[in-house]
């Protein structure tokens, strides 16, 4: 996505605003191929990357009020795709967990693949998250988890780029001792 499309997407949103029918639907038209591609890059399921499209969608409607033109569109429609994610993730795992035991996951384990994570390690992970400072989570969100290339990073929050490679290499590194995955 170019610099120039989160730019029209803030000045879209800035109309929406005020009232502007037109870019408020040219907007959503323009969102739902982005959210889809980021949810798309951590679930496969196909109906549940609808569904939560749909989802941030409608949240994006009613939150609309409450975003800053001032600031970057992106990061604030990214906390909501986040948000509805971790919402759906949420009440999957929680259903799943009523048909499966942790012993029959452990028998089938194979120390060779790798799992998804439990939603207590997700909840250990984002509270270790919230402790860093602004900026260092965001830098580290953007590259490890939203799939930014350094580049990018460097480029939308007006950094170098081996300074958002150590930042993101520090906080990794820190995460690891916080949860004690050294």
């Amino acid at each position: 996505m170019t610099r120039q499309f989160q730019q029209d997407w803030q000045e879209l949103a800035a109309a929406a605003q005020k009232g502007d029918k037109r870019a408020y639907h040219t907007l959503l038209q323009q969102l739902v191929p982005y959210i889809r591609n980021v949810l798309s890059g951590s679930l496969s399921d196909a109906d549940a990357v609808e569904d939560i499209v749909q989802e941030t969608l409608l949240s994006v409607h009613k939150s609309l009020k409450t975003y800053s033109p001032d600031l970057p569109f992106k990061p604030w429609l990214l906390a909501i795709v986040n948000f509805r994610r971790t919402d759906y993730l949420r009440k999957y795992y929680a259903g799943r967990q009523d048909r499966i035991s942790p012993v029959d996951v452990l028998e089938f384990s194979d120390e060779h693949v790798t799992t998804q994570p439990s939603i207590s390690e997700l909840g250990d992970v984002e509270l270790a998250l919230s402790r860093l400072p602004e900026r260092q989570r965001r830098i580290f969100r953007m590259i490890k988890i939203e799939g930014f290339s350094a580049q990018e990073v460097a480029n939308e929050m007006g950094m170098n780029v081996s300074a958002v490679k150590v930042s993101a290499h520090r906080t990794l590194k820190k995460l690891r001792e916080e949860l004690g995955n050294d």
